[in-house]
């Protein structure tokens, strides 16, 4: 480590400290969603198993307000507008169809669950693509700063080119190790999202299907 930063120029060695600081943020957001992730996907195998298990609509209620996750959030969302829909409230946010304000009510709710998990997204999306030109800037410094060092010199053999330009190249190392688990990362879980994203639709059509086989009562 004491080699990455023994460039005289600080500028190469602010650009490999943020490098590194990049770098650790990545990791962090991945662990994070990883767990996160695994979480969320475990509440939401086990309350798949206790809705459908359930015999009665009411049933189902008490198990989507005891229960956590992804798909449960969707669920109680849904019984709560239900219920509001139940009280024959004469407002604006309840005119129309049952039908379309239940259906309303599950898009937001899917909607907020979906930029939930995208929160960290943006974050690595962003480390992917710049942290390759930092490297870059970081290089194309040290470089200049050697050969400014080689004019003062005025000395151009090997063993005074190899040593400064090595160094600086060792930025743009940095910088691609840095980026290329962020955009793996990023990809990873944009497909994951998708995949959970279709898991909620097709809850939300089942839970419609049920609420209006009950004619939207509790």
């Amino acid at each position: 480590m004491n080699d990455f930063f023994s460039i005289n120029s600080p500028i190469v060695s602010a650009t490999l400290l943020l490098l590194i600081v990049l770098s650790i943020v990545t990791w962090s957001i991945t662990l994070f969603k990883l767990w996160k992730q695994y979480e969320s996907r475990k509440h939401d195998q086990l309350f798949n198993q206790a809705f459908w298990a359930a015999r009665e609509w009411g049933e189902a209620e008490k198990v989507s307000a005891s229960s956590q996750g992804d798909i449960a959030r969707l669920a109680q969302a849904g019984y709560a507008e239900l219920k509001s829909l139940n009280s024959a409230p004469h407002d604006l946010k309840h005119s129309g169809a049952p039908q379309d304000v239940l259906e309303r009510m599950l898009r937001q709710q899917l909607q907020n669950i979906q930029r939930y998990h995208e929160r960290g997204l943006a974050e690595l999306a962003t480390i992917g693509s710049t942290a390759p030109f930092v490297g870059l800037f970081g290089t194309v410094w040290g470089i200049m700063h050697a050969l400014q060092d080689i004019g003062r010199t005025g000395s151009a053999s090997l063993d005074v080119v190899a040593g400064p330009i090595g160094e600086a190249l060792i930025a743009t190392a940095i910088g691609i190790a840095t980026a290329l688990p962020a955009v793996l990362a990023y990809n990873f879980f944009l497909r994951r999202l998708k995949v959970h994203a279709t898991d909620l639709e097709n809850f939300a059509h089942d839970f419609m299907r049920l609420a209006q086989k009950q004619d939207y009562k509790l």
